[in-house]
């Protein structure tokens, strides 16, 4: 059992690399940023996190921060300003209240929209990435799907990176003259232009996803994924730990990180059930940015994106697709498909806004026909 638990935590530990790498790689890609500052940023946050929940929360890049990065080329400089800004208010929102108080808000209609619509497009972007080599792709779904039914389901993500691993590797895709050696990352001092920069292109956009995505949806699941931490892993302590350690790691190349719903979900597919998971991870960015600094990039640029997706592919529809799901009732579909079509569709925020408004509505009818609204 020991054996198995921990097979289950490694296994799960890099489960959400399917989500990971493409941001992180194409971040990397631009010319500027230290590949040694964006990896130990990672690592020191996930050991954090790690500490802290004893859970695998789980730590990715905040992702509008980094599509404008790649898209727009955006400075390390202004990156470093958008972390701080993103800090400081997740903590302001975290200690003064705000989180919690919009946690009640919310109804658990619009929290399983988002769940669904989370699902649906981790899924999605799952297929995309398959598609986009489908031989390696369909080979790496269907190992998956087939290790799943077996006793060897806790062996699944481990066996499928040791495949890709053997396969690059025996193919000439793996790089070769990487060397070993000790590399610090730099220091990042952001100017007033840069923190305007920040504010005008990625703060508002990426708060709202923050705040549903990393901070609401995940507690929302890990409440549904371990019940007796219902009150440890809450949105206003994943607000305040994101801030915390964003305003600390963003001075040293961090990106802005925070946690996600997905990666929840997809880690504890793969077997993932303590803090040792997101410890593992956050030792293998710890090394990687050390040990290979600027090799790092061409190392994690050579793994099979396409493969990768195919557990984004199993852990989205995991998500999408709960008990609490099929257990809704039928009055609340409305407020849930709106939801998940517009997070689908748009992003996270705009669904929790689109459930609201549908909620709303509810109200508002069975008002006028006399009726008292369903709890």
């Amino acid at each position: 059992m020991r054996l198995n638990r921990l097979i289950g935590e490694i296994s799960g530990a890099f489960a959400d690399l399917g989500t990971f790498l493409p941001l992180v790689v194409g971040v990397l890609a631009v010319r500027g940023f230290d590949p040694t500052g964006v990896l130990v940023g990672f690592g020191l946050f996930a050991l954090a996190t790690a500490a802290i929940y004893r859970r695998p929360v789980p730590v990715q890049p905040m992702k509008a921060v980094a599509a404008v990065v790649i898209a727009a080329g955006l400075t390390p400089a202004a990156i470093a300003a958008s972390g701080l800004i993103m800090g400081l208010v997740l903590a302001v929102l975290a200690v003064s209240g705000v989180i919690g108080r919009l946690e009640r808000l919310i109804p658990q209609s619009v929290l399983l929209g988002i769940q669904l619509g989370i699902g649906a497009h981790l899924a999605l972007v799952g297929f995309a990435h398959v598609a986009a080599d489908p031989l390696t792709g369909g080979l790496a779904l269907a190992l998956l799907v087939i290790l799943l039914l077996t006793p060897l389901r806790a062996l699944a993500c481990l066996v499928l990176l040791a495949l890709v691993v053997a396969w690059q590797a025996a193919g000439g895709g793996l790089p070769s003259g990487l060397t070993l050696g000790f590399h610090l990352p730099g220091l990042a001092f952001p100017t007033g232009a840069d923190f305007v920069a920040a504010a005008e292109t990625v703060v508002l956009p990426q708060l709202a996803l923050t705040l549903t995505n990393a901070v609401l949806a995940t507690a929302a699941i890990a409440a549904g994924l371990f019940p007796d931490d219902r009150d440890r892993i809450t949105p206003p302590r994943l607000a305040l730990t994101s801030g915390i350690l964003n305003l600390l790691l963003a001075p040293v190349g961090a990106l802005p990180m925070c946690h996600g719903a997905g990666g929840l979900v997809v880690q504890h597919r793969f077997g993932a059930r303590t803090g040792l998971a997101p410890a593992i991870f956050g030792l293998f960015c710890l090394g990687l940015g050390v040990s290979l600094g600027p090799g790092a990039v061409t190392l994690l640029a050579a793994l099979p994106i396409a493969a990768l997706g195919a557990l984004l592919v199993v852990g989205g529809a995991d998500l999408a697709f709960s008990r609490r799901l099929f257990e809704a009732r039928l009055d609340c579909l409305p407020a849930i498909l709106a939801t998940a079509v517009a997070c689908v569709t748009v992003n996270v925020a705009v669904g929790l806004a689109a459930g609201l408004a549908v909620e709303v509505a509810r109200g508002v009818i069975a008002r006028a026909f006399g009726r008292t609204r369903p709890q």
